[in-house]
């Protein structure tokens, strides 16, 4: 069979004259490519179901591709060589470095990577049975054309199955190797340019060649690029001379010609590359949808032309790059914010050399006002070698290290890398340096062709092709659950719910599939979400179960899992799946439902969960009654919603085990009740201060929020924190006010003293409750006119007449909180001068009570307590010589140091250290002070010295005598 296809392929070649083109294409009409003999595919896949098939780790395997061995020789001078069309390192390194793809948690795999199977086998067997040459363009549409290096174009439709075989290897031995493909828009013309120049069109409907035209360009120069615009009857076409031009197709009487015209000449700087703007058929009345628009770009600069209605440079700019870099172009339509209600869907460019892209905006309003207007610019970390659009967000950028990496445009934000050492990509170098015609190419040309891979990467509609030297491989974009599904079968169940969220809360990047508005995507999100964590709960309890270990293994293990459930429902609002399905399956295993108690604790504490159904209340209180931990309990009863509590459940908890915050706050957020709480803690305070026993330190924590509530409750806050609702502030103010003022409680017993209430506070701790008063004695309402509010001026002196009966007129209170009495009522005075009267002869019994020389009891409690009273401005009424004689006669030297200090006698304050023993040691620092600070005037710091002078002479003269007394007392 091959000797036959070897005599078939050299009659064909003999035949053929290249100078009559109606007979070459009568001998391609009778050349059949079953003769090629490549083989049939069995059961041909689809592309859908190639792009369909498991995510398998891509190698390229030829035993799998049932090869044949190849012996191929490249005898002809025009043929490409494999290390020209492969790598761009002749060793071909790309074959011995180690794969390094990247795939980033938040983003999970975004491109789904197969090879078309069907169609590399039969490029390998095409290659190794009929010397069709290794792969070296490619061009999509409906259909794929794959050129050769031999001069064959192999088209095959989207079920791989082999169309057309158009052209010979002695076409090929003629015109060199496929150069350039394009597809126009409706897939039934299909321009191919050779490495020597030449150009043919085809049929793709039947196979036919309808056009070779050889003086498109001058001879000698490859054809590098050659594209159809929008207008079936034009077409562009560069060479390695880097011109350009435009091919105008025409039939006239039935017979095909081709006018071809000079667009940009290569002598100013040759062309790498063109693109011409393809309209968006989605788009409907565009403004430049009468326009052909052709952007250009040389190694200096890029250039954006209309050829229709006629021929205008329209934009220009300079491109920079490394001279080992070639010039890259790709249009995209893409949508755009132009205002907060407004959007324009327009063309944008993205051009590139080197490490940098930029972005421009075509602005089109008619056809003689079209601007452009730059968008952003990237700075890449790598040089790179071609680039594509995805999708109008996404581009995807190829590497000279042949690593493609998807990026967010919008962002510039990295989402995967894909390293494609395995499909060993086609490189053009050979035709930018025009080997096939004497290589007369510019030495900048050939070495940035090094880098030419223009015809290898191909995109189209939302999907990229690549041909390497044995295979085609086509990427895709995963839908959004794809991207799920593919991190759960990995077993990444925490990777796939943080893909997951970030589809639910819009942050996910280069999204396909989830359409609709807002509410209809977050909603076909969420149920996936809790598909996800269903089976994970699932897979938790049985599979992935540690069969052995302590208790501590497997709640290190639910650990991993619960706190996942909780926060995933909380975040989708879905608390009645959290608190019925999720806890049902966690409480099969008792250890997993410990956990999942203790992890709604941080939840709770932090407000994000305020209702919890009264079942797992239940359970939860058990848990930590049953640990030891009620406080925890308390601290989360108070951040949660009321009404979702069974309130004579956890009331009867709280009263049992002294939550007494909880108490407070059910009562009061549940029940709108402030009083109650207040009366029955009260009693049991009072109770444990009637015991005569010193307080436990539960109770000391009862007495402290107590006051810290009623301070709370008289200033209108809410307790522990946040606000009471502002039309129940009032009332609120006036009950507990009311409360701890009554004279005899509800369930008043026979021995019950008055005021029971202020009693009890003033004996837990005198100083802290007047504190609280002194607090509330600023609100407002204190000030209101008389009749305003049940407690005005009248009130708060109401108040003051209280605690003086109850701590003067009775016994049991110690200096220091009659002290502090007095302070406070000394300083309400001062403050509210005229709206507290006091008769001031309790001042006087105060100061005899405090200065009683003849109590040593308490002596330095009541020094404080008076030294207090003085700097409130309660004795002023009082003399204060007689003052400072009754501080002398109960030595009270810091109150005498006071006195003396407003005197400014400062020689006399020397005798309050020297007298106080505590203090004796600060009295050469007190000297040295005066001495040597200007504030004291001359005057008194003499006094002071000759005092200093006389107390020494003292000191010597009885150290003296007492030496003497020592030497005689022997003669005595």
């Amino acid at each position: 069979m091959a000797e036959g296809l070897e005599s078939a392929l050299a009659a064909t070649a003999a035949s053929y004259t290249g100078k009559d083109v109606v007979e070459m294409s009568a001998s391609l009409e009778s050349f059949d490519d079953s003769d090629l003999d490549i083989p049939d595919v069995d059961d041909v896949p689809t592309l859908e179901s190639i792009l369909n098939e498991p995510d398998d780790v891509f190698e390229l395997d030829e035993s799998e591709l049932g090869l044949f061995s190849s012996h191929a020789t490249e005898s002809s001078q025009d043929a490409v060589s494999v290390s020209s069309t492969t790598s761009i390192d002749r060793t071909s390194p790309q074959k011995q470095r180690k794969k390094s793809s990247i795939m980033y948690a938040a983003h999970g795999s975004i491109i789904r990577h197969v090879m078309l199977k069907g169609i590399s086998s039969q490029l390998v067997s095409a290659a190794d049975r009929v010397d069709a040459g290794k792969p070296t363009a490619m061009a999509v549409s409906a259909l794929i054309a794959i050129g050769t290096s031999h001069g064959l174009i192999l088209v095959f439709d989207p079920k791989q199955a082999l169309k057309w075989c158009l052209g010979s290897t002695a076409v090929g031995a003629q015109y060199g190797a496929v150069s350039a493909l394009c597809v126009n828009n409706d897939c039934s013309r299909l321009l191919a340019g050779f490495a020597k120049g030449q150009i043919t069109m085809w049929d793709l409907s039947s196979g036919k060649l309808l056009r070779t035209i050889t003086d498109a360009h001058p001879p000698g120069s490859a054809v590098l690029h050659i594209k159809f615009t929008d207008d079936p009857t034009l077409a562009i076409c560069s060479d390695s001379g880097g011109s350009v031009f435009e091919l105008s197709f025409k039939r006239v009487m039935g017979m095909r010609s081709c006018e071809s015209r000079c667009l940009f000449s290569g002598s100013r700087g040759e062309v790498c590359t063109i693109e011409p703007l393809h309209m968006n058929t989605s788009v409907k009345d565009h403004p430049l949808q009468d326009v052909s628009l052709v952007a250009m770009a040389t190694l200096s600069k890029i250039l954006i032309v209309t050829i229709k209605p006629k021929l205008q440079v329209l934009f220009t700019k300079p491109l920079k790059g490394d001279p080992t870099s070639l010039p890259l172009l790709t249009w995209q339509f893409v949508i755009i914010q132009v205002s907060d209600s407004a959007r324009v869907i327009d063309p944008v460019l993205a051009f590139a050399r080197g490490n940098t892209m930029y972005f421009f905006q075509v602005m089109c309003q008619d056809i003689a006002n079209i601007k452009f207007a730059p968008l952003q610019k990237i700075e890449l970390p790598y040089m790179l070698l071609n680039i594509a659009w995805f999708n109008s967000r996404t581009l995807v950028t190829v590497d000279t290290t042949e690593r493609l990496h998807v990026i967010d445009v919008r962002t510039e934000e990295e989402l995967e890398v894909i390293d494609l050492v395995d499909v060993e990509l086609v490189y053009g170098t050979s035709y930018f340096k025009s080997l096939a015609t004497g290589g007369n190419v510019s030495k900048a040309l050939a070495l940035a062709g090094e880098h030419a891979c223009y015809q290898s990467i191909v995109s189209y509609t939302g999907q990229l092709l690549f041909v390497g030297t044995k295979s085609v491989h086509v990427m895709t974009m995963r839908t959004w659950k794809e991207r799920i599904d593919l991190l759960v079968k990995q077993n990444k169940f925490k990777d796939a719910l943080t893909v997951a969220l970030s589809f639910y809360t819009g942050r996910a990047k280069a999204v396909v599939g989830l359409i609709g508005g807002q509410h209809k995507r977050k909603l076909a999100v969420a149920d996936k979400i809790l598909e996800l964590l269903f089976t994970y709960v699932d897979l938790s309890l049985t599979q992935q179960c540690p069969e052995r270990g302590t208790i501590e293994v497997l709640e290190h293990h639910f650990q991993e899992v619960v706190p996942l459930c909780v926060e995933y429902c909380l975040t989708l609002q879905r608390t009645d799946i959290l608190f019925s399905t999720l806890y049902e399956k966690f409480s099969e295993d008792t250890i997993a439902k410990g956990v999942f108690l203790e992890c709604l604790e941080p939840y709770i504490l932090n407000d994000k969960l305020v209702s919890i159904t009264p079942i797992v209340m239940k359970a939860f209180v058990e848990h930590y009654e049953l640990k030891g931990m009620l406080q925890n309990v308390e601290a989360c009863i108070v951040h949660m919603d009321v009404a979702s509590l069974d309130i004579h459940q956890v009331v009867s908890l709280c009263w049992a085990h002294g939550l007494y915050d909880a108490i407070l706050y059910i009562y009061n957020k549940g029940m709108g009740d402030y009083v109650t709480p207040l009366e029955e803690l009260l009693t049991v305070l009072q109770a444990a201060i009637k015991s005569s026993k010193q307080l436990t330190d539960e109770q000391i924590k009862l007495g402290n929020k107590l006051l810290v509530y009623i301070s709370c409750c008289l200033a209108g806050r809410a307790y522990p924190f946040g606000d009471i609702e502002e039309n129940s502030v009032q009332t609120v103010k006036e009950s507990v006010f009311k409360c701890i003022t009554t004279l005899h409680t509800k369930k008043r017993s026979e021995d019950e003293t008055a005021y029971p209430h202020l009693k009890t506070l003033l004996q837990f701790d005198t100083r802290e409750f007047l504190n609280v008063l002194a607090l509330a004695f600023e609100e407002p309402e204190f000030d209101s006119p008389e009749g305003m509010n049940p407690y005005t001026v009248q009130s708060r002196q109401h108040v003051v007449d209280i605690l003086l009966q109850i701590m003067v007129e009775s016994v049991g209170f110690t200096p220091t909180e009659i002290g502090c009495l007095f302070t406070f009522l000394a300083r309400q005075m001062a403050k509210h001068e005229n709206s507290i009267q006091v008769n001031r002869l309790l001042f006087e019994q105060v100061l005899e009570f405090l200065s009683n020389p003849d109590d040593e009891s308490r002596h330095e409690e009541r020094q404080q307590a008076l030294l207090e009273l003085l700097n409130a401005g309660g004795l002023q009424q009082v003399n204060e010589s007689r003052l400072l004689t009754l501080a002398e006669n109960a030595r009270f030297f810091r109150v005498c140091e006071l006195l003396y200090d407003r005197r400014r006698e400062y020689y006399k304050i020397l005798d309050c250290y020297l007298k106080d023993s505590a203090r004796q040691h600060q009295a050469f620092f007190f000297v040295h002070g005066v001495m040597s600070e200007g504030f004291y005037t001359q005057e008194e710091k003499v006094a002071l010295q000759d005092e200093v002078i006389k107390r020494l002479e003292r000191s010597e003269e009885r150290r003296v005598g007492k030496e003497c007394r020592s030497r005689w007392s022997p003669y005595h």
